[in-house]
């Protein structure tokens, strides 16, 4: 079933649109949660609440991109269930990747330091319009996805070292082009 069919089984209220939305997306979506968590318990809740958050939202909402949609969803109920699972420890997978980008990042949690995420979101989203495809590519599903090296070098057909060495000469590139554009 299309996208447009999915979204017309939620507006209609109909319980198959979550069975055709997991047919459809589920897999994407319990990968992108357990590269975040782990763990497969908390992959199924997590999961489970995305479903719920979509049923929720649509209607009224009727998204464009049904795939980006629910992997935002997916995402941010990672990340939630990720923050407290790890108030005190320390998830490997997910903390290395967002490691990788602390030297071009500054982090903060007030308004300012809201309204400077954004413009940082915009910077970032210029950034990966000036790069070669498999670039932001590899930026996206690594950043994004929290695809470990191993799984882009499998996906992309480059070796774990070559795509290392990629993702360390495009964060170069995301410092120099942050720090041009007076982040």
């Amino acid at each position: 079933m299309d996208d447009s069919g999915i979204i017309e089984l939620f507006f209609n209220r109909s319980e198959q649109a979550i069975e055709e939305l997991s047919q459809k997306y589920g897999r994407l979506l319990q990968k992108l949660a357990g590269n975040i968590l782990g763990n497969r318990r908390d992959v199924e809740e997590c999961i489970n609440d995305t479903y719920f958050g979509i049923w929720n939202q649509i209607p009224p909402k009727r998204p464009d991109n049904l795939s980006a949609y629910a992997c935002r969803i997916a995402r941010n109920q990672a990340l939630k269930r990720y923050e407290a699972n790890t108030a005190f420890k320390r998830n490997s997978q997910y903390e290395i990747a967002f490691e990788e980008l602390e030297d071009c990042l500054a982090a903060g949690s007030d308004p300012a330091a809201e309204c400077e995420g954004r413009e940082l979101t915009r910077l970032i989203e210029a950034f990966l319009d000036t790069l070669k495809k498999e670039d932001r590519i590899l930026f996206v599903r690594r950043y994004w996805f929290a695809d470990s090296v191993l799984e882009l070098s499998e996906r992309m057909g480059l070796t774990p070292d070559n795509t290392s060495v990629r993702l360390s000469r495009i964060r170069s590139r995301l410092r120099i082009y942050l720090e041009r554009s007076g982040y």
